[in-house]
């Protein structure tokens, strides 16, 4: 039954990726439609990143009281109904309101899902979960590239997509009953990250500091600020960046954005296998630097068709990268204040998804949309410094426990 019940999960998940991608490959099309400027799609992707903060922040108290089925539920009920505001928005303020149960849905369903997963699973079906987000946001594209292939009907594409979010709410409504009965039959218990030992010593290393306090906590969240400012920024401006400085048609310039997220849905998929061999901290730096390089590859004045590469190889860089990060808290901090620190990291998180696109897409708009790839190049760069120093950090944090 768990892994029936994992498979649900799973279809949750691609529900929470799927809007995704959506807003950025329909863009170059959608802002013709509605007279905006290139930088309005920040302002929305804004809206939604800063509704799924609130909505992340207060998804504690709310999973408590109706617990995890009955909140991914209404979530999604919530996210398939926004998108079909999107498909009937007349112009650029309904967006921009819809945009608001848009986020509210995405992030309880975020923290409710990576919390179940956590506590009633393995640890490798994390990389397998955040896999299937990227299943849903490489179709995101593909459904989206479809629909404006023909006559530019940008319309259809969110209309489709807010179809399947339906069928999906009609699975999640069948299976509520199923939520209790896996919580109480499952006990896994996660003892992979330290001994116990080791670990009340990490505790008592940072008892009586608030998360923040926590030496190398504040550099995690940078981290998780970086990557997500890429992620987000790859998705919503790599369109723009396709159509208005490598000559492309919008729905061929969608298709290839598409590769992005199939980039990061392949290598998490691998990335699951490869937890069994290798440690996440290891995967991490392995993620940041093929990212690296696929950023160097999009700046190179190479033929276009490069630039899918390269844009793939960025995916698959980061595929492993927050997943990995997420497994890490508790080997990195202690298991008592991995989950107090979790919700810090996320806040980080949502944090670089809110703030960094608008923010590229008001330098490009007062600029030219070339910034893209140099843009990204800097923040791979700084993810990459951060980890590296907190690594070093916690290595000698480690070795004084040990010694004691």
């Amino acid at each position: 039954m768990a892994t029936f019940f994992l498979i649900i999960i799973y279809l949750a998940f691609i529900s929470l990726g799927l809007p995704d991608s959506l807003l950025g490959s329909a863009w170059p099309v959608m802002r013709m439609d509605m007279n905006a400027s290139l930088g309005t799609a920040g302002s929305i992707s804004m809206v939604i990143a800063a509704s799924t903060i609130i909505s992340s922040l207060i998804s504690g108290t709310v999973l408590h009281r109706f617990g995890t089925g009955k909140v991914t539920l209404v979530s999604c009920i919530l996210t398939a109904g926004a998108l079909l505001g999107f498909a009937w928005s007349p112009s650029i303020i309904w967006l921009i309101i819809f945009a608001i149960p848009l986020g509210i849905g995405a992030g309880s369903v975020d923290a409710g899902l990576n919390n179940y997963v956590a506590t009633h699973y393995k640890a490798h079906h994390m990389s397998w979960l955040h896999c299937f987000w990227g299943v849903g946001a490489t179709l995101g594209p593909i459904i989206m590239a479809s629909s404006i292939s023909g006559q530019n009907l940008w319309r259809d594409g969110y209309l489709t997509v807010a179809m399947i979010q339906f069928i999906l709410v009609v699975i999640l409504f069948v299976s509520l009953p199923l939520w209790d009965k896996v919580a109480k039959s499952s006990h896994v218990i996660n003892a992979e990250a330290h001994h116990e030992l080791h670990d009340q010593k990490l505790e008592q290393a940072a008892e009586n500091k608030k998360p923040w306090q926590i030496k190398g906590v504040k550099l995690a969240m940078l981290t998780f600020l970086f990557y997500c400012g890429i992620e987000a920024s790859m998705g919503l401006w790599g369109s723009s960046f396709l159509v208005n400085i490598k000559d492309l048609p919008a729905a061929t310039a969608a298709q290839w954005v598409s590769w992005f997220f199939v980039g990061i849905t392949v290598g998490r998929m691998i990335t699951g296998f490869i937890t069994f061999k290798m440690s996440s901290r290891m995967l991490i730096r392995y993620g940041q630097l093929i990212a690296l390089i696929g950023t160097v590859v999009l700046v190179l004045p190479l033929p276009s068709i490069v630039s899918l590469i390269g844009f793939m190889i960025v995916g698959l860089g980061l595929a492993p990268i927050f997943p990995c990060m997420l497994h890490e808290t508790p080997a990195r901090f202690g298991k008592k204040n991995a989950q107090s620190i979790m919700g810090f990291q996320m806040a980080a998180a949502y944090t670089g998804s809110t703030l960094v696109p608008p923010f590229l897409g008001l330098l490009a708009t007062n600029t030219t949309i070339s910034i893209f790839p140099w843009f990204i190049i800097i923040f791979a760069i700084a993810m990459l410094l951060c980890t590296e120093k907190l690594n070093n950090f916690l290595k000698r944090l480690h070795v004084g426990i040990a010694a004691k």
